[in-house]
């Protein structure tokens, strides 16, 4: 974290300062983003839009408070990732239980009533990220989004109490979207007796984002539609405080027996765990009868499917039934006809529904709520056009029907009924080969105003175009600490350009490196000249970042060139700590090796959510800008 640069402070340094006018205490009358769910996705672009401080976002919630009980527990490791660059990762991974391996149960061949385990697996294998694999109440990272954006220049936060019940997109003026909420409180905060005769306002917004859930409004309000398999099995799930005999109490399980499946899942704090109890085929015409299950029979069940061991329940903290189906939604915003740049747009549970077993809900919603937040952002700020916009439903729609087969595919193993003969492998073996798509590493934008081609991806071969930016450890040289280059990712909406440099030690006149570095300082066509407003501050819209080959002890940071170096803040002060090495060998890989850095240098252009965007040839400084002319809006 780096703070001082405005001027000593003495309190908390992740609090900034206001940026432009306060918050309006009340809902105002137009705006330019208004959030419809305060859920996951909501709260990411929520909290992403509050590093905006010229963009006026507002986000609602018919609830009268903050959520107290989530249903979704499961963070992978690309939410980490994600959670590092809103600055609470460390806070999270404190609290949360970590899943590091999942045991599989089947039928004894000698006993089948009795179930025995049949394998161990870890859970990061491969090692495809530095961080773990969690399990902690949604609440808890609803209320890290909260704090971010509390703490954030536009100091703001949710309203809740408003419920959304209409929307007309006029297509014109400045805020074309009118927006009919209704009253869910009265003046206390407190839910009125009846909401929905509660009194109704209308606001206009320039956007509109529906993350309300599977039932979404939103989404029925711009004519689009949930479609897809019907709800076929139905799964009991209760977060659990029991005394048992089971020995894998504490670990993940997919259980397998001649009375059904579990899916357990180790909870935070050590003492609770969920439960996702097999209730069996729903039978045609049930008409969601099998909702109504009791908690009693939902205990009965994993009792039976445990056997031969105890299973004495102490207290249910939460409970319900749910019924599996497989939805995708008809459209993720309201483009026009011709391709116009749409005004509203669909997040998380109101484009994609499917099963919670795979603990992909939570997490593919924040990627889709993270992928919208920055590029309204960016257009709202006058740094990208409006078709940008069209973007979000290109790259996250295949997302969301990738996460459908997957799941599909996972939700299958687990219903599955156990027969003689099975192969008592199959469910572990499954859950290993495609270990890194719900850890949330599969995803790849494919070509397009945002993504490069593969021309130069041989530069940087550790750097897929289009999927996340891997992190590795280098040495900073100003101060000699060793740190991942990919925690220092914020996201406080720039890109990031990492250039790796040449064999050329660092300020040797001509090097390749220095003649880029030349290029982007001081010449007016360069893409840092033409894409930072000249009001603004050096660093204010890239984060530019060089890594050379050298170790540290051959060389000071004040060998880099200037663009290097930007004077940052109200007082100007040179910042110095975009400077780096390889990481000394006790530390580990040289960051070249590891992730196959051309030794002729490269430079990796990382979007703000952090996927890479393109690999560009260091010789070529020219190749930055042709490259951002698609996605930004020059300032010369």
């Amino acid at each position: 974290m780096q703070f001082h640069h405005h001027g000593y402070v003495s309190t908390d340094p992740r609090i900034q300062p206001l940026a432009g006018p306060p918050r309006p205490a009340e809902l105002p009358d137009e705006m330019d983003v208004l959030i419809v769910g305060t859920g996951p996705a909501g709260m990411i672009a929520a909290a992403q839009l509050a590093r905006f401080p010229e963009v006026h976002t507002r986000i609602i919630d018919r609830r009268p408070h903050r959520l107290e009980i989530g249903q979704a527990d499961g963070i992978q490791a690309r939410s980490v990732e994600t959670f590092q660059a809103f600055g609470f990762a460390d806070e999270i991974i404190a609290e949360a239980f970590a899943l590091t391996s999942m045991n599989f149960w089947n039928p004894d061949p000698q006993q089948p009533e009795n179930i025995v385990r049949t394998a161990v697996t870890e859970d990061d294998e491969a090692g495809v990220s530095e961080f773990p694999h969690l399990i902690v109440n949604q609440a808890r990272i609803l209320d890290h989004f909260a704090t971010f954006m509390r703490n954030s220049p536009t100091w703001a936060m949710p309203d809740y109490g408003w419920e959304f019940v209409g929307l007309e997109d006029t297509r014109a003026g400045t805020h074309p979207v009118t927006v009919t909420l209704r009253r869910t409180v009265d003046e206390q905060g407190r839910p009125l007796p009846d909401p929905s005769q509660g009194p109704t306002r209308t606001v206009r917004a320039t956007y509109v984002m529906g993350a309300d859930g599977a039932s979404s409004r939103v989404r029925a309000a711009i004519g689009h539609r949930l479609s897809g398999d019907a709800a076929n099995h139905a799964w009991g799930v209760m977060d659990t405080l029991a005394n048992t005999t089971f020995p894998d109490i504490r670990t993940k399980c997919a259980i397998h027996s001649t009375h059904g499946s579990i899916l357990l899942i180790p909870r935070e704090g050590g003492y609770l765990f969920r439960l996702y109890v097999d209730l069996g085929e729903v039978p045609e015409g049930d008409d969601h009868a099998i909702r109504r299950t009791p908690l009693e029979e939902i205990i009965r069940r994993a009792q039976a499917i445990l056997h031969p061991y105890a299973l004495d329940v102490k207290e249910v903290a939460w409970h319900s039934v749910y019924e599996v189906g497989h939805r995708l939604t008809s459209g993720f915003d309201n483009r026009g006809p011709d391709g116009q740049a749409p005004h509203v747009f669909l997040a998380g549970d109101a484009c994609h529904t499917h099963s919670a077993k795979a603990g992909q809900g939570m997490n593919v919603s924040m990627q889709d709520g993270w992928n919208l937040g920055w590029k309204l952002g960016h257009v709202l700020a006058g740094r990208a056009p409006e078709e940008l916009l069209l973007s979000y439903s290109d790259e996250r729609e295949v997302v969301a029907r990738d996460l459908i087969a997957f799941d599909r595919q996972w939700s299958s193993l687990m219903a599955k009924s156990v027969a003689e003969g099975d192969d008592p492998h199959e469910v572990a073996e499954f859950y290993v080969r495609t270990a890194e798509f719900p850890a949330g590493f599969m995803t790849q934008y494919l070509p397009s105003l945002l993504t490069q081609g593969p021309e130069h991806q041989g530069l940087a071969t550790g750097y897929p175009i289009g999927k996340r930016f891997r992190s590795a450890l280098v040495e900073r040289a100003c101060d000699t600490n060793t740190v991942h280059l990919g925690h220092l990712h914020e996201a406080d909406g720039r890109w990031r350009i990492y250039v790796f440099a040449d064999a050329a030690a660092p300020g040797t006149a001509g090097s390749t490196l220095e003649r880029w570095a030349a290029h982007m300082q001081d010449d007016a066509g360069s893409a840092l000249r033409r894409f930072t407003p000249a009001d603004a501050g050096e660093d204010a819209v890239f984060d530019v970042k060089v890594i050379y080959q050298q170790q540290q002890a051959e060389f000071a940071a004040c060998d880099a060139p200037r663009v290097f170096r930007p004077l940052c803040g109200a007082l100007g002060l040179e910042n110095l700590n975009n400077v780096f090495a390889t990481a000394r060998a006790k530390n580990g890989p040289d960051i070249f090796e590891e992730r196959g850095i051309s030794r002729e240098g490269a430079v990796v252009v990382v979007r703000p959510d952090q996927y890479v965007a393109a690999i560009l040839p260091l010789d070529r400084p020219e190749a930055l800008g042709e490259f951002l002319a698609g996605p930004m809006l020059e300032h010369r």
